[in-house]
This record gives C-alpha cells, sequence and structure tokens, in this order.
C-alpha cells in the first residue's frame, strides 16, 4: 500500500487569533476548527496534513524549503499580511518544486488598496480567497487532485 501523500499547511501571521480577530472579516472559526476540518477531508481523500502556524517570516520560509526537502506533495499557504510586503516569500516559493496554493479567508481585491497587491500569488500554482474556511478544504482538493494526477503519470496508482 503506498504511502499517504503529506500536504503541509502553513498559516501566517496572526491566523493563530482566528475566532477573535475581526470576525465580520476572517468568520469565527479559531485555527483548530479549520484544522479539523482539513483533517477530516484529508482522511476522505487518503492524504496527510501538517498544520503550522506562525507569526514570523523565516519560520514560513524554513517551512517551505522543509517541505520540498522532507518530500511532500504540497503546501497550502496563507501567508496572511506577508502576502502583501514578502518578497522573501515570492522567492522561497520560486525555490521549490513543490506546488504550493495560496489561500485567504478575505478576497483582499476588496479590501484596502495595499492588500491589492499579492507578491506570493505570483509564485503560487493556485489560489484561492474570499471563501472562507472552505477555501482551504477548496485548496486541500485541489493539491490531493494534483498529488493523484502526478502518481497516476508515474504509474503508482491506476
Amino acid at each position: 500500500m503506498p504511502t499517504p501523500p503529506v500536504i503541509y499547511v502553513l498559516n501566517g501571521p496572526n491566523l493563530n487569533r482566528l475566532g477573535k480577530r475581526e470576525p465580520e472579516i476572517y468568520g469565527t472559526q479559531t485555527l483548530d476548527d479549520i484544522a479539523l476540518l482539513l483533517t477530516e477531508r484529508a482522511d476522505q481523500l487518503g492524504a496527510r496534513i501538517d498544520v503550522r502556524q506562525s507569526n514570523h517570516e523565516g519560520h514560513l520560509i524554513d517551512w517551505l524549503h522543509e517541505a520540498e526537502d522532507s518530500g511532500a506533495a504540497a503546501v497550502i499557504i496563507n501567508p496572511g499580511g506577508y502576502s502583501h510586503t514578502s518578497i522573501a516569500l515570492h522567492d522561497a516559493v520560486k525555490a521549490i518544486r513543490t506546488p504550493v496554493f495560496e489561500v485567504h479567508l478575505s478576497d483582499p481585491d476588496t479590501r484596502e488598496s495595499f492588500r491589492h497587491v499579492d507578491f506570493v500569488a505570483r509564485a503560487a500554482t493556485q489560489v484561492i480567497k474570499g471563501k472562507g474556511a472552505q477555501g482551504y478544504v477548496e485548496a486541500l482538493d485541489a493539491a490531493a487532485a494534483l498529488c493523484k494526477g502526478a502518481a497516476k503519470a508515474k504509474g503508482q496508482i491506476h
């Protein structure tokens, strides 16, 4: 039986405050609630997830590198405010071959003008925004489909 693909789920600054921080924008679900939702969906898809959160840009960069070096099948990242400021995160996404799916709970394009620039999106495989916690599930489904397609192409599944 093949080893289930591992998908990293990386969360940036202030996402540890979900459920408390501006619920009218980000909803009332906590990051733990989202992690549980993703764990249940990953089980259905035959995948494993590794959910992490940091308020520090360097940790996110190290985890992106780790994802590739450990053979992770994909990364889902919500870089939070770093999306709009971090060339370093953009470069880290470009520096790895692992597919990266960017998620935003809200739609930055409908918010303040400084949120309309997204450096990470320019390097990501796909961007999902404005769908709340369901956006993470959509990203997980897309990542799992990509993994399944790659495994099929390699003859690992039929």
